[in-house]
């Protein structure tokens, strides 16, 4: 069996699509799994085991001239089936257009009246992101197996570049977001800095573009213990660091999912989004942390809001870690 997996939207989706993929592999050993990313999200999956080749699409440059060439690939490919898991027109129609012996999306894609099968997209307590992307075995025979945890696999060479850091406990906090209502507020995340046990070293993690946040946390906190590393670390160099961490501490984002996927301890704030829409924590030792307030106003949203709609951000501001 020959397949194409497709998920270009952003890292922590691409981190929950591997649960597919092992689900794949543990019930087709033999088949061959491609999968379709964004540029800049596949280093996440440098080393996978299961997967054969990684196609790739540069949404920022020559976003659909790129789109055009993929679909060349993918016609050439001959895949057996196509699974698609956005809900996006683009990758909808490269789904329709792509030739495979069945195509499968959710049918909120505006292009899913052309794929051979439709896939109900619903948002439920209870109902995780993983749950939701296993219905994608159904079409192809397959069990829609226990809900199975996402994996990615750091390197020995990531494994060796984290060693430093690993002499005394430590805590990891990842304290950013693209979305401000997604944030746990800089002075909250310093006040929980500041009554931390003078035993633990606190990592910050995060990209390059959140070294000035996480180095204005650091100066505030005013604890020697605290070491910035947002920046310095690889996607999969993090995920090795989290893995041997006391604890985890992140917003809902994609730090979550990349404790889900090393099984690492988590602590996941939610702000203004809730873990009833489907990505909250699945490692084993996971809890989640949200304010005690009946708020009518949460959640404001799927994916966050660059203000507090209201302006008081009590979702955050109320909580205490």
């Amino acid at each position: 069996m020959k397949l194409l997996v497709i998920q270009t939207a952003f890292i922590g989706d691409v981190i929950l699509a591997t649960a597919l993929l092992e689900q794949l592999h543990q019930q087709q050993p033999d088949a061959q799994i491609d999968m379709l990313v964004r540029k800049g999200n596949e280093s996440l999956l440098a080393n996978h085991p299961f997967l054969n080749r990684l196609l790739i699409w540069d949404k920022k440059n020559a976003k659909y001239r790129g789109l055009w060439s993929l679909l060349g690939q993918v016609r050439r490919s001959r895949y057996d089936a196509v699974l698609n898991l956005q809900r996006f027109g683009a990758t909808g129609l490269l789904t329709a257009l792509s030739g495979a012996r069945k195509t499968v999306g959710f049918e909120k894609n505006p292009f899913s009246r052309f794929f051979l099968y439709q896939i109900p997209h619903r948002i439920e307590p209870g109902i995780h992101e993983v749950d939701r992307n296993a219905q994608f075995l159904l079409p192809l025979q397959l069990q829609n197996s226990p809900r199975t945890r996402p994996r990615i696999y750091p390197s020995v060479t990531d494994y060796e570049a984290v060693k430093q850091y690993q002499s005394r406990p430590y805590y990891c906090i990842a304290p950013t977001s693209v979305w401000f209502t997604k944030q746990f507020p800089a002075e909250k995340w310093v006040e929980f800095i500041q009554k931390v046990s003078s035993e633990f070293v606190i990592y910050l993690l995060g990209a390059p573009s959140d070294v000035t946040d996480c180095e204005q946390i650091r100066q505030r906190a005013g604890v020697d213990s605290v070491i910035n590393l947002a920046g310095q670390l690889s996607l999969l160099q993090s995920a090795a660091l989290m893995q041997g961490a006391a604890m985890n501490y992140v917003n809902d984002s994609a730090p979550l999912h990349l404790c889900s996927a090393m099984n690492a301890p988590t602590t996941a704030v939610f702000c203004s989004t809730v873990p009833g829409f489907g990505f909250g924590p699945l490692a084993d030792n996971a809890r989640i942390v949200e304010t005690p307030e009946a708020l009518d106003c949460r959640p404001c949203g799927l994916h966050g809001h660059r203000a507090c709609p209201l302006g008081h951000f009590r979702c955050a501001t109320t909580i205490e870690l």
